[in-house]
């Protein structure tokens, strides 16, 4: 299984690559997002803002979002979560609009977030599975579904609550860093993986 990360320069990623890795998994980076989409399984990371990520995989937004419609498999991480949405009030640009909705701040008095956070009305079976009721975050913006029932599990902040997953057909976007969030955050990347 080849799973590529789809570089849009966002920091370090090694720690996601070592989560990613398994029997018969190979990781790779890829800056191109053409050429990102020739894989079994595409990553998007969590490091960066909106904007520049959006232009990073503008040239080729329409057939990412197609490829992920079609059935490629795809974790989005944070950031990667928030570009499976429309657009974000954090900068300018679109996401991918695979999900109805934008980004916007969390209604909390001390931002961004930083730390560990109980997951809630977790449905999510992979989440389920690896026992993962606590998630460490670092975030400020969070998604806003048109439709809640793609929520599969939901964290609060200050004033907020807000989608921590939500998940359509072969694609999960979770607003927390599951390769932070010990044994069980890299358990959830593993059994998620095994799944397809």
């Amino acid at each position: 299984m080849q799973i590529t990360l789809f570089d849009y320069g966002a920091g370090n990623l090694h720690s996601l690559a070592k989560a990613l890795r398994g029997e018969g998994r190979t990781v790779r980076l890829e800056a191109d997002p053409r050429a990102a989409l020739a894989t079994d399984v595409l990553v998007l990371p969590g490091v960066g803002a909106f904007a520049p990520a959006a232009a990073a995989l503008a040239p080729a937004r329409d057939a990412m979002r197609d490829a992920l419609r079609d059935g490629l498999p795809c974790i989005g991480i944070c950031l990667g979560m928030q570009l499976m949405f429309e657009a974000s009030d954090e900068g300018a640009g679109e996401g991918l609009g695979l999900f109805s909705g934008r980004v916007t701040k969390i209604d909390a008095p001390q931002l961004p977030q930083i730390g560990w956070n109980t997951l809630d009305d977790v449905t999510d079976v992979d989440l389920r599975a690896a026992k993962l009721e606590t998630a460490y975050y670092a975030n400020s913006y969070v998604c806003r579904p048109a439709d809640s029932s793609v929520v599969s599990a939901w964290s609060s902040h200050g004033n907020d609550r807000f989608p921590a997953s939500v998940r359509t057909a072969r694609t999960v976007g979770v607003q927390f860093h599951p390769e932070k969030s010990s044994a069980p955050g890299v358990r959830f990347i593993q059994l998620f993986l095994e799944s397809l």
